[in-house]
């Protein structure tokens, strides 16, 4: 019999030698999942405070915990239930409304996770999103990475070090829960995105604001204390003046005492560009005033009155979290 015609009879009537050995595939790769949301529930805690049955929460470092900015209403402590089932005070150190970030310290020991990098993940790659509520115990949802991306900006204004579309369904309570690979390594926490889809906030993002709250309480985001809008100008002004776009964001309103102000900026004149960068939406200029831009100096290019100037500011810090 010819291989082709063998394989055909397999395919219709089956061989039992090879549905032995893909079953024993199916149970050994069924039990590396099972045994990879049990590795990385050791480190997946009930955070009381958020919504009315919890929500769920990742030990980051040792004494450190990682959850959903969003379901933290306290600004002093929450209840934890931990693996162990003990329950537990967590203090709420800090947060960024914009990554949906927020910290939390606990003196109680648990496990903490095991990383893998976010940046590594692929499109088909196989996931699970980890939660835990109250005391349910660990529950787990099975899927794949649909897309992936470069770093993206959230509406406000967050820097996001990695885009991660999955497809998997979010069950109430997995905000601040970790996206796991297949082997129990975390790539991040989850949060809610739009239509009830998940949001993955990559390690290299949550690291760099639990540093940041660590160090001072909060993440500092850029301010100049401008109004803008984005207009569009000739291209004859644009071949004139040299400029790479005919596009720039009008300055409409003026904060009074604020970086714009100080630095002599006015109301009509039109930003073309951040240090170098053209600018003609206002979330380029939020991506010109990332937090270690606060403090320095930066160079603006406007058009004012026909003609293009260079005004040097300093970026302010944006107050309390609007």
């Amino acid at each position: 019999m010819c291989e082709s015609v063998r394989r055909f009879r397999v395919f219709l009537v089956g061989d039992e030698p090879q549905e032995k050995e893909m079953a024993s595939a199916l149970v050994e790769f069924s039990n590396g999942l099972a045994d990879a949301v049990e590795r990385a529930g050791k480190s997946v805690v009930a955070v009381l405070e958020g919504g009315r049955a919890g929500v769920s929460g990742t030990v980051w470092r040792d004494g450190i915990v990682v959850t959903a900015e969003h379901t933290i209403r306290s600004e002093v402590e929450v209840t934890l239930v931990l693996p162990s089932g003990e329950t537990v005070k967590a203090k709420v150190v800090g947060g960024d409304p914009s990554t949906d970030v927020a910290v939390l310290t606990v003196g109680a020991k648990a496990a903490t996770v095991a990383f893998a990098d976010a940046a590594q993940v692929k499109t088909g790659h196989v996931v699970l999103a980890i939660g835990r509520r109250g005391e349910e115990g660990v529950s787990a949802s099975f899927g794949m990475v649909s897309a992936t991306g470069g770093a993206w900006r959230t509406w406000q204004g967050g820097k996001i070090d990695r885009y991660l579309r999955l497809d998997l369904n979010p069950y109430p309570g997995f905000s601040g829960g970790p996206l796991i690979d297949a082997s129990g390594a975390v790539l991040g926490i989850n949060t809610s995105g739009p239509r009830r889809s998940v949001t993955t906030i990559p390690n290299a993002t949550v690291d760099r604001v639990v540093d940041a709250v660590l160090k001072r309480g909060r993440v500092t985001r850029g301010f100049l204390g401008v109004g803008v809008q984005p207009v569009a100008f000739p291209e004859a002004s644009k071949a004139a003046l040299g400029l790479e776009r005919n596009r720039g964001l009008l300055v409409i309103t003026i904060s009074e005492g604020g970086p714009a102000e100080k630095a002599g900026l006015m109301i009509g004149d039109i930003i073309v560009a951040v240090d170098g960068n053209a600018v003609a939406h206002a979330s380029d200029l939020q991506m010109a005033l990332d937090p270690e831009k606060v403090g320095n100096a930066i160079s603006v290019k406007v058009l004012r009155g026909g003609k293009l100037q260079d005004v040097k500011l300093t970026v302010g810090e944006r107050a309390g979290r609007e």
